[in-house]
């Protein structure tokens, strides 16, 4: 394993900790409202990656399905003693796809966001820095994921795609 690429994390009373194997595929800053809502604050900073790479060294995570604003829900993984949220499952992605907390990282400032989206809706007093993209709402993955990224969704897909039913 690349110590590079390796990511410790865990929840505000220590009782969940886990740790991510690789770098994740895109990080997102969604600025939407709901993530507004949800976080209690004005973006959700997530990293997303597969989920066999998020590997539970202590604890267990407590799995609570809430609504989304896509109205197919998303599964929010918490910290049974603190409630700390530390990844969610959204329905797009099932749950192949992890969208890590970036703050519930050991060191969250390794993973500054990729893109920032849902900007319509942002903060006015939130200031996006120059040079990371920012999109009114969605993007496309194929105009902004690096290569490698893709090729690990794409394998992904072909994995779902072959699972039986």
């Amino acid at each position: 394993m690349d110590e590079t690429h390796v990511f410790d994390g865990g929840c505000t009373c220590g009782a969940v900790r886990y740790r991510l194997s690789s770098k994740p595929l895109f990080v997102h800053c969604c600025h939407c409202r709901w993530c507004q809502r949800e976080t209690g604050s004005s973006f959700a900073l997530n990293a997303m990656i597969e989920a066999d790479r998020v590997q539970v060294l202590s604890g267990q995570v407590d799995r609570v399905l809430t609504p989304s604003n896509s109205g197919r829900g998303q599964t929010i993984c918490r910290c049974p003693s603190c409630h700390v949220a530390v990844w969610s499952h959204y329905a797009g992605a099932g749950e192949a796809v992890s969208f890590v907390r970036v703050g519930t990282l050991d060191e969250p400032d390794r993973l500054p966001p990729d893109v920032h989206i849902f900007t319509m809706s942002k903060q006015p007093w939130v200031l996006l820095p120059p040079g990371t993209p920012a999109v009114h709402e969605y993007y496309k993955a194929s105009e902004l994921w690096p290569p490698e990224s893709l090729a690990r969704r794409a394998a992904l897909m072909s994995k779902a795609a072959t699972k039986p039913a």
